[in-house]
């Protein structure tokens, strides 16, 4: 009896530590409960080029989308650069392409014609020079004459090794150093028809994602610089909490962990989010930061991730985040 006894008491205790053991573990953090603020990401625009504003389209308030035109520039003297520099790349292109296509045609043929015309002229000197040469032995002519015609030829003679170095270029074309030197120019005039191009597309804001205007700090006829803000836009998402969770209760916490966002406006409405950053670096509790423990408790930094934010979270609301309950964690799941 007592054997039995023993066995059943055994059989109990173990039952009792699995039926403990089976709901801490269904619980994913009894007793956790945080306290945070909505962290919404905010781009300040600007214009990557100076000049003046020419229209502002959007006003504080209003939602906008992606590739909405918010705000332009004065485009006119980047219109301007544009035209020139496509002016220049056109001569730049003209230019390589002589260089390419090397000698015309009618260029060498005019060369020829000067090597021809010139070895006729020498021909004409030299008989002229040998003439007065014989003359001069006969005293028929005198010395200078002689010496004249002499001087004649040898002048005729270099202006046709000039002609014919000058020909022989022509039937070689250009250098490959001229050839590359066009080419480089030509890359160099259609590089500054990009920046043009680029410059100009650069007089307009674009919307880079979906939210809403906070602020227009720039109006029309103001010059601004590269740079300077001129509208500010609350993005739509990412939304996240900002929490600190205390050292002792780190554990208690993991990445993708659902959790359950409320605010004080709508508290029967929580917001599904889930941990999607754990802090690796402790810090003391900021002031900001409402919490039942002591201030100086060591703490690590959360982001929370809303699944479906709407316009209920504002930037810097305060908000308490609690564990998803196990049975509406499984549903997720």
């Amino acid at each position: 009896m007592t054997r039995k006894y023993i066995l059943l008491v055994a059989a109990l205790a173990a039952c009792a530590v699995g039926w403990y053991a089976a709901r801490h573990n269904g619980q994913r953090a009894p007793g956790l409960k945080l306290f945070g603020n909505v962290d919404i990401r905010q781009v300040e625009l600007s214009f990557r080029v100076p000049g003046k504003i020419a229209a502002v389209r959007v006003d504080e308030g209003d939602r906008v989308t992606v590739g909405d035109v918010l705000a332009t520039l004065d485009a006119q003297p980047y219109e301007d650069a544009l035209a020139k520099a496509r002016a220049e790349r056109d001569v730049a292109l003209a230019d390589m392409n002589k260089h390419h296509a090397g000698s015309r045609e009618e260029d060498i043929a005019q060369a020829r014609a000067e090597v021809a015309r010139l070895e006729a002229e020498v021909e004409n000197a030299s008989r002229l020079a040998r003439r007065r040469k014989t003359l001069l032995h006969d005293q028929a002519v005198s010395v200078e004459e002689s010496e004249s015609a002499g001087y004649s030829r040898d002048a005729l003679r270099a202006q046709l090794e000039k002609a014919r170095k000058a020909l022989a270029l022509q039937l070689a074309g250009f250098r490959a150093e001229d050839v590359a030197s066009a080419e480089a120019s030509y890359r160099s005039a259609q590089a500054s028809v990009d920046t043009a191009e680029t410059d100009l597309a650069d007089t307009r804001i674009v919307c880079p994602a979906s939210g809403r205007v906070l602020s227009r700090v720039r109006e029309p006829g103001a010059v601004v610089a590269a740079g300077v803000t001129v509208l500010v836009v609350s993005l739509d998402k990412p939304v996240w909490v900002r929490a600190y969770v205390p050292e002792p209760s780190l554990g208690k916490v993991s990445l993708g962990m659902p959790m359950r966002v409320f605010t004080d406006s709508q508290p029967d409405k929580p917001y599904a989010g889930r941990v999607g950053f754990i802090s690796p670096v402790a810090e003391f509790t900021p002031k900001n930061v409402e919490t039942e423990a002591l201030r100086t408790d060591l703490v690590y930094r959360l982001r929370i991730l809303i699944d479906n934010p709407d316009d209920g979270l504002r930037q810097g609301m305060p908000v308490t985040v609690l564990p998803e309950p196990p049975a509406a964690a499984k549903d997720a799941r």
